[in-house]
C-alpha cells in the first residue's frame, strides 16, 4: 500500500470536511496525537500538565480530614493515598506519553474493549464535573468574601468565565498554565513559609491537634476513612494524560528529560497534591479558633488568615481572592476540557455521531453548576468518599492490566489498541473486575456489609480490582483483547526506536492526512480510514471483519 508524503496534520481542513474533522484537528480530540503536532519539549508539556494541579480542593480535603480525625490520622491518610496514586498512575502515564493516547484510548485496549470503556469514560467525566463544582464553590466563597457577591451568582460567574478559555485546545492551555504558575506558587507558598518562620508554635499546635472525632492517636479506621476521601483524586491521572499525550518521541538523546517529565507530570502530581492537603490541615488548625470549624475548611478563609499575619489589612482580601481565582481558572479550564473529551468520546462511540466538543463542554458545566447550587461543599467528604470507590476500581484495573497482564503474564497485547474493528466490543477482563470492585466497595461504603468493614471500602476496591484483573485474563486466556491482530497496513505501527510511526496516509473518508497509528485498512476499498471516521461509520462498511 503506497503512502503520501508526510504533511503537517495541523493544516486547516478543506471546506468539504465535516465538523468532526474541523474540531478534532485542533488538538486531536478523541484521536492519537501525531508527531507533526507534538512540537513542545518534554519540560513544557510537564509544566503545562502540572499547571492544572493549582486547584484549591486539596486544601479543603486535607482540612476536612484533619478537623474530623486529627493531624496524625490525616497525615498518615494523605501519605497512604499518595503512595497508591503514584504506583497506579505510573504505568498509565507511561503509556499515555509513550504512545500519545489519552486514558480512554488506553482503557479500551487494557481490559475493557471498544464499548466497555464507555463505563469508565462516564466515571472520568463525573470526576471532572464533581471537581469543577468543588473549585467553583471555592471561587464563589472567595467572591462572596471579597466582593460581596451572593453564592448563587458566584457559582454562575465561576462557570461562565471558563467557557471562552476552554473553546481552545492544547495550544491555548499550555500558554495559560505556563504563565500563571509562578504567580500561583508565590501566593501559595509565601504565607506558609512566613507563618512557620515567625511563629514556630504554629507547628506544635498543628501536630498536636486531635480532631473532633479523635483522641490524638493514630488508628486504622480514621486513616482509611481519610485515605478514601484523598483517593477520590486518583482519576486526576486522566487529566494529566490529556497533556502527556503530547509528549515528543522518546529517543536516546532526550530519554533523561523525557522520563523526568513523565514522572513529574504523571504520577508525580500527587506529591504536590499531598503537600497541599497537609498545608490545608495546617491552615485550618491555624485559623480554627478565629473562624470556627464550619468555615475553617474554606481555602479563602485559610489564606485570608495566613495573609492577615504578614501584610497590611487592605492587601489581605485582594491577594486571597486573586489566589483563589487564579487557581480556579487554572484547574477548571482543564476540568471542562477533559470532561468534554470524555463525554464526546462516549457519545460518539454509542451513537456513531460526533456532535461537537462544545456541546459537551456545556453539558459538563451544567452538571457542575447544578452541584454547586445544591451546596455540594457542605457534604464534600461524603461525595468524594463514595466516588472514590469507582475511581479506584477503574484506575487499579487498568494499571494492573498494563503492569501484570501485559508485562508479566503477557496475555494482554503490549502495544495499546483503540481502533474500532481491532477490539472486541466488551472485554470481560476489565469490565468484570471493575464492576465487581465498584459494587462491593460501594456496598461496604454504605454499611451494607456491616459497620466494621465500612472504612475499608477503598481498600476493597483496590484489592478486588488488583486480584480479579489478572484472574479474569487467565480464565479467558486473553482471547477477548483483540478481535483481529492485523490492521491491513504493511507499514509497521512503531518505528525503530519504539515510537509511533510518523508515516502519513490520507483517510479514504474525510481525505485528511493522518499518521500511521490512527489508521486501519478499509474493509470495502483499497484504502485506509482514520479512527474517528471508523467510530462514526453508521453502517460498518469500513470496519474490518474479525479474524481471531
Amino acid at each position: 500500500m503506497s503512502t503520501t508524503e508526510s504533511r503537517p496534520a495541523t493544516a486547516d481542513p478543506s471546506k468539504s470536511a465535516d465538523q468532526a474533522v474541523k474540531e478534532t484537528l485542533e488538538d486531536y480530540t478523541l484521536r492519537f496525537a501525531p508527531r507533526s503536532y507534538r512540537r513542545w519539549t518534554p519540560m513544557v508539556v510537564a509544566t503545562t500538565a502540572l499547571g492544572g494541579i493549582a486547584y484549591m480542593a486539596d486544601f479543603s480535603i486535607g482540612a476536612g480530614i484533619g478537623l474530623a480525625h486529627g493531624t496524625g490520622n490525616a497525615l498518615v491518610a494523605i501519605a497512604v493515598a499518595a503512595v497508591v496514586i503514584f504506583v497506579t498512575g505510573f504505568p498509565l502515564a507511561y503509556y499515555g506519553a509513550r504512545y500519545n493516547i489519552d486514558l480512554d484510548l488506553i482503557t479500551r485496549g487494557s481490559g475493557f474493549g471498544y464499548y466497555g470503556s464507555v463505563l469508565t469514560s462516564v466515571i472520568f467525566a463525573s470526576f471532572t464535573f464533581i471537581f469543577f463544582a468543588l473549585e467553583g464553590s471555592i471561587m464563589a466563597q472567595g467572591l462572596k468574601l471579597g466582593l460581596g457577591l451572593p453564592l448563587w451568582l458566584g457559582y454562575l460567574v465561576s462557570t461562565l468565565m471558563v467557557i471562552p478559555l476552554v473553546i481552545y485546545g492544547m495550544k491555548a492551555l499550555s500558554k495559560l498554565q505556563v504563565w500563571t504558575t509562578p504567580v500561583w506558587l508565590l501566593l501559595m507558598v509565601g504565607p506558609l513559609v512566613y507563618l512557620v518562620s515567625t511563629d514556630p508554635g504554629t507547628v506544635d499546635r498543628f501536630l498536636a491537634y486531635a480532631g473532633t472525632d479523635g483522641d490524638g492517636g493514630v488508628n486504622t479506621a480514621s486513616v482509611l476513612l481519610g485515605a478514601g476521601v484523598c483517593l477520590s483524586l486518583i482519576a486526576q491521572i486522566g487529566e494529566q494524560i490529556d497533556y502527556l499525550r503530547f509528549m515528543p518521541p522518546k529517543t536516546e538523546a532526550n530519554k533523561r528529560t523525557w522520563w523526568t517529565a513523565v514522572v513529574m507530570a504523571g504520577p508525580g502530581w500527587v506529591v504536590l497534591g499531598a503537600l497541599k492537603q497537609a498545608i490545608g490541615v495546617f491552615l485550618a488548625v491555624y485559623i480554627l479558633a478565629k473562624v470556627g470549624p464550619d468555615v475553617a475548611p474554606e481555602p479563602i478563609q485559610q489564606f485570608k488568615g495566613a495573609f492577615d499575619a504578614m501584610m497590611p489589612s487592605w492587601l489581605v482580601l485582594p491577594l486571597a481572592v486573586a489566589l483563589v481565582v487564579i487557581s480556579q481558572i487554572k484547574i477548571n479550564v482543564t476540568n471542562a476540557y477533559s470532561g468534554s473529551l470524555a463525554w464526546t468520546n462516549s457519545f460518539t462511540r454509542l451513537t456513531k455521531h460526533y456532535p461537537g466538543r462544545m456541546v459537551f463542554v456545556l453539558v459538563n458545566l451544567g452538571f457542575a453548576l447544578a452541584l454547586m447550587e445544591a451546596d455540594m461543599f457542605s457534604f464534600l467528604n461524603d461525595i468524594l468518599g463514595f466516588y472514590s470507590n469507582c475511581a479506584i476500581a477503574w484506575v487499579v484495573t487498568v494499571a494492573t492490566d498494563i503492569g501484570i497482564n501485559k508485562y508479566l503474564l503477557k496475555l494482554s497485547p503490549l502495544q495499546p489498541e483503540f481502533r474500532r474493528g481491532m477490539l472486541y466490543a466488551v472485554n470481560p477482563v476489565g469490565v468484570v473486575a471493575f464492576v465487581a470492585a465498584s459494587a462491593l466497595s460501594i456496598a461496604m461504603y454504605f454499611h451494607g456489609l456491616g459497620d466494621t468493614l465500612q472504612p475499608y471500602s477503598p481498600v476493597a476496591a483496590a484489592v478486588i480490582a488488583f486480584v480479579l484483573t489478572p484472574l479474569m485474563a487467565i480464565v479467558t486466556k486473553g482471547k477477548y483483547y483483540l478481535r483481529r491482530s492485523d490492521d491491513g497496513i504493511d507499514e509497521p505501527l512503531l518505528d525503530a526506536e519504539g515510537n509511533p510511526s510518523a508515516v502519513t496516509y490520507d483517510c479514504h473518508v474525510c481525505h485528511q492526512p493522518y499518521e500511521r497509528p490512527d489508521l486501519a485498512a478499509c474493509a470495502t476499498h483499497d484504502a485506509v480510514v482514520c479512527s474517528l471516521c471508523l467510530s462514526t461509520d453508521k453502517t460498518g462498511d469500513h470496519v474490518l471483519p474479525a479474524t481471531v
